[in-house]
């Protein structure tokens, strides 16, 4: 249990944490809103930078696909079909997740060094 006696220090730390706040005509806050408003930039400026691009990028894509369906159209459907053998097997797919699960703990565990 806290011991609920306090010392001199603990006096002159309670009385300054009593003090009455500086007089700042609103800086503090004036600062404190632009901090959020820069947050909330930060937070909105990619998302609307992915959706502008994507804008832009919808017609040259279009295009591309229109230019590339006659081609398909023509091209021969064995090429199009993989072999089975090409195809990844379950052991390499579970062996690689593990790999993975276990990249992301060494790194969690150099973050908490």
């Amino acid at each position: 249990m806290a011991d609920k006696t306090s010392d001199a220090v603990d006096r002159l730390l309670a009385s300054a944490l009593e003090a009455e706040p500086i007089a700042d005509d609103g800086f503090s806050n004036r600062i404190v809103s632009q901090i959020r408003r820069r947050i909330w930039v930060n937070r909105l400026a990619l998302p609307v930078a992915i959706l502008v691009g994507a804008a832009f990028a919808l017609k040259p894509a279009l295009l591309l696909i229109e230019a590339l369906l006659p081609i398909l159209n023509v091209m021969p459907f064995e090429l199009a079909s993989v072999p089975m053998q090409f195809l990844p097997q379950i052991e390499f797919i579970v062996m690689g997740g593990m790999a993975f699960a276990a990249g992301l703990a060494l790194l969690r565990m150099l973050e908490e060094t």
